[in-house]
């Protein structure tokens, strides 16, 4: 489609841009881009609001616009940031990144079992799995193929050169499952709503959300430990690769040990998004369910 090739010669041309851009005019250049989307956007605002509101209800209204406005604004700065990454060389982005607890990681590796980290679209997840790979080992991300093609290849290519892999929907528990017999690592975006009859039901802000049960029924059935894994930033185009403390299987006899996994994980990450509100997809229609008992479907 000539759409397509017009969005991906417009990229293209952006990265050339981005890469003699100082860094404090990539961040604002990213701000200006994601407000313009919260200017622009209103049915994604209109969402992100809802959800805001819903998941802080002591917060004030000026509060609830602010977390709003700051979220459009992130995901404005992360495009610019993925695109300026995608210009550095490997030496050039670890200088950028602070590592802490990768210590964890390394012993997870260890144990030959494998690794799941968890994660959502928080922070700088696009980043993260681009320094990991340089300072420990490679993952295999999973990811939904985008809709343009050439973007797609695009950002398959800024994903896989520091040697990382990525699988798609098709073949995905095969592929998996062969990544944590050999060791290997995944990585698995947790906090999208699963419309599919296996989605488990686990409480994010205190509200049911469709969640995958997938990390729960690969380290259930490999051993592989859980360890989630977050990139907050820290200005000047930095930011800090933070791994958590593995989350620990539950003891035996637990009744349903898929959906308790799957709740801490989930846990885990509401905790991060409770102290960095703004860094948060809260455009995401993650309650699809309470939305439309609510009457509620911008989106």
């Amino acid at each position: 489609m000539f759409r397509h090739r017009l969005e991906y010669v417009a990229v293209r041309s952006l990265i050339v841009v981005v890469r003699f851009m100082p860094d404090a005019v990539v961040e604002a250049c990213g701000s200006a881009l994601g407000l313009t989307f919260y200017a622009l956007d209103g049915s994604h605002r209109r969402v992100a609001a809802r959800n805001v509101a819903a998941a802080f209800p002591t917060r004030t209204p000026a509060e609830h616009a602010a977390i709003v406005r700051g979220t459009f604004r992130h995901f404005g700065r992360l495009l610019f940031q993925l695109l300026k990454f995608s210009t550095l060389s490997n030496e050039q982005m670890l200088a950028r990144v602070e590592f802490e607890g990768e210590e964890r990681v390394r012993a997870a590796y260890a144990q030959g079992r494998g690794i799941i980290f968890v994660t959502g679209h928080f922070g700088y997840w696009e980043l993260q799995a681009l320094v990991h790979g340089l300072r420990l080992q490679p993952m295999s991300v999973m990811a939904r193929a985008l809709d343009n093609p050439y973007l797609h290849r695009l950002l398959e290519e800024m994903r896989t050169r520091t040697g990382n892999g990525v699988i798609y929907r098709q073949g995905t528990l095969r592929r998996a499952l062969r990544v944590l017999q050999d060791g290997g690592s995944l990585g698995i975006l947790i906090d999208q709503h699963i419309a599919s009859r296996d989605a488990i039901h686990v409480d994010f802000f205190n509200r049911p959300a469709a969640t995958t049960p997938i990390v729960a029924a690969l380290a259930m059935r490999t051993g592989a430990r859980i360890i989630p894994l977050f990139a907050l930033p820290i200005g000047h185009g930095r930011y800090r690769m933070v791994y958590e403390h593995p989350i620990e299987p539950p003891p035996e006899g637990t009744e349903d040990p898929i959906h308790e996994i799957t709740q801490r994980c989930t846990d885990v990450l509401e905790m991060y998004v409770r102290k960095h509100p703004d860094l948060w997809l809260w455009m995401h229609r993650r309650w699809r369910e309470t939305d439309a008992r609510r009457g509620t479907s911008d989106v």
